[in-house]
């Protein structure tokens, strides 16, 4: 009889740094850390006695402090990306897909802690630039990456006018939500306004894309 083939070595076990209960057990831990200290004042050992781990196992999975900080800013931007991704493929009129997304970014803004992994970023861009531009990066993970496709698909089907969609997804974002963005981050907006201004805002700014995007009707 042939014998069971495991894909790694071992019954039941899996290879060194590659247990993806292990890995989020460490990730939540830094989490809390990073989000309690800070980039700076956090250090490793703080992590492990966070997450529960040994400082063996710890560098197993991340071999410093970057890359731990790194794979946070990764799992965060690919949950919330996967969420409007999905949101997008259910909402194939543009109207309202792109309306939900933007209020769905608004959420995020005010009720995640994207802005508070922002500010930590910003505190260490001048000695890491390459950590910073992870967060930005145009990845398959990358929002902007998510509405651009989403504004190809509208093209194809004759919906929007778009040439560059990779710019008209930046001007929607910009349009929409930017001046919440700034002013979360800076604090000129410390709290969610109220939902007639977000309308006021996202409204307008659609009105504004529509208005450049919009297909023209063929003539007959």
């Amino acid at each position: 009889m042939t014998p069971p083939c495991y894909p790694v070595a071992g019954v039941g076990r899996f290879a060194a740094g590659s247990d993806p209960v292990k890995r989020g057990q460490i990730l939540d831990g830094a989490h809390r850390v990073f989000m309690k200290m800070g980039y700076d004042a956090a250090s490793m050992n703080d992590v492990t006695r966070e997450a529960g781990v040994s400082k063996g196992t710890i560098y197993v999975y991340f071999q410093s402090k970057e890359e731990l900080f790194a794979a946070l800013i990764e799992r965060a931007k690919g949950l919330f990306t996967e969420s409007v991704r999905e949101l997008l493929s259910q909402h194939p009129d543009p109207n309202e897909g792109l309306r939900r997304f933007a209020y769905a970014f608004v959420d995020q803004i005010f009720d995640s802690e994207m802005i508070s992994a922002m500010r930590i970023l910003l505190g260490v861009i001048d000695r890491m630039p390459s950590l910073c531009q992870r967060f930005f990066a145009g990845s398959p993970n990358n929002v902007r990456t998510v509405l651009k496709d989403y504004l190809d698909q509208q093209v194809a089907a004759g919906r929007l006018d778009i040439d560059d969609t990779d710019l008209a997804a930046a001007q929607f974002l910009e349009l929409t939500m930017g001046s919440f963005f700034k002013g979360k981050l800076f604090n000129d907006i410390p709290v969610r306004p109220q939902d007639s201004e977000l309308e006021r805002v996202i409204g307008g700014g659609m009105k504004v894309f529509f208005g450049a995007y919009r297909a023209k009707p063929s003539a007959p």
